[in-house]
């Protein structure tokens, strides 16, 4: 068994956990979407600037960005524990992982970054 200073949770239960919830949460936000844009079909820019502009939609959006990279991170770190290991990659396998990870993990905070720049910058 890998255990490893970047696991998100530091066990398999709540990372599962953070898989499950996060996913459920990006369901739920991509069907409610579909269902706006479905009940406004002539919608038009002004409509939807308003709409993500609004106070409650930047939280859920914030929401969703945190989801992503969260549900992300869980992804990537089991991907990498699972196929970045001393089988594989012989004895470099954990210098590797931790190279990968980190650069994932940089990858993921600017995104991160980058949707909270475009929720809450305004215009």
């Amino acid at each position: 068994m890998v255990t490893s200073v970047t696991s998100l949770g530091r066990n398999g239960l709540s990372d599962w956990l953070v898989q499950r919830v996060s996913a459920y949460l990006l369901a739920i936000y991509a069907i409610g979407l579909m269902a706006y844009l479905l009940c406004n079909p002539g919608l038009e820019y002004a409509a939807w600037h308003a709409l993500m502009t609004s106070v409650p939609m930047q939280i859920i959006n914030t929401l969703v960005v945190f989801s992503i990279a969260s549900h992300a991170w869980v992804g990537l770190w089991t991907v990498t524990t699972d196929y970045l290991t001393g089988t594989q990659m012989g004895s470099s396998a954990t210098g590797i992982r931790l190279v990968v990870q980190t650069l994932l993990v940089l990858l993921i905070l600017v995104y991160v970054l980058w949707g909270l720049v475009m929720i809450w910058g305004g215009a």
